[in-house]
């Protein structure tokens, strides 16, 4: 794949960290993780594959579900993000969002894009979407409507198959679809200004699946931990990075 090509020379010149393992907690292997995320101590999860699409509340420690919503057999769930007392999610090619009470994941809304969906965070102002390109959306998080774009290079060279998103202090961290590696994205720049490379700790979960991708960032802004998995993965990690 061109894009993996061009990663490749790329990353050379631009910072990596690795991660350095903190805990694990279990997680569902039959999750096929497309969005996470953590708030008031528990996790959000959405999974994908026809059939299979579910919204979640996960306790953390247990991995328990606490809550649980599935989508309607014809969509295919991807990310997820929360806003005020709500949660907003993307669809990978129906180009349709929902949008749920987050206490009861009760329907609220439904909205329209253009393209695939495949990840949501949020800045504080704006709710960030990927959508398998190198070109982030900036959607407004009253209206879901499109309002701007972040074009992600690394080294000058677009960065494309930018998957799972969390915001994390300041920056966007952003799973690179296919491969062990994180990418850290300035936000005003769109520049890739350091990588995480997770490839080691990815060797540990020793499941075959060619699907069973890293794809799964949370970041704990009060306690300053983040988190990472993959689809398909029985655990949830809990890294530190390191130089």
């Amino acid at each position: 794949m061109a894009a993996l090509a061009m990663c490749g020379a790329a990353w050379a010149a631009i910072p990596v960290d690795h991660a350095l393992i903190v805990k694990t907690f279990p997680h569902d292997p039959q999750a096929f993780t497309e969005g996470l995320f953590y708030r008031d101590g528990f996790l959000y999860e959405s999974t994908g594959l026809a059939g299979h699409s579910f919204i979640r509340k996960v306790e953390l420690t247990t991995g328990k579900i606490l809550q649980q919503r599935a989508l309607d057999l014809q969509y295919f769930g991807e990310g997820i993000v929360d806003w005020k007392n709500r949660l907003v999610q993307v669809t990978w090619q129906s180009e349709i969002g929902f949008v749920y009470d987050l206490a009861t994941f009760k329907p609220l809304a439904t909205f329209r894009y253009p393209g695939e969906g495949w990840a949501l965070t949020q800045d504080g102002a704006h709710i960030i979407m990927s959508d398998g390109t190198n070109t982030l959306r900036l959607l407004d998080p009253e209206t879901l409507k499109d309002v701007g774009h972040i074009a992600v290079t690394a080294d000058g060279q677009a960065v494309s198959n930018l998957n799972e998103l969390e915001w994390v202090k300041g920056q966007i961290y952003a799973n690179v679809w296919q491969t062990d590696r994180i990418a850290r994205i300035d936000p005003q720049s769109g520049k890739v200004v350091g990588w995480i490379d997770l490839t080691d700790l990815a060797h540990t979960v020793h499941n075959s699946d060619p699907d069973a991708v890293l794809n799964g960032i949370a970041y704990d802004r009060v306690h300053d931990r983040l988190f990472v998995t993959g689809k398909l993965w029985p655990r949830i990690f809990e890294i530190r990075l390191t130089h």
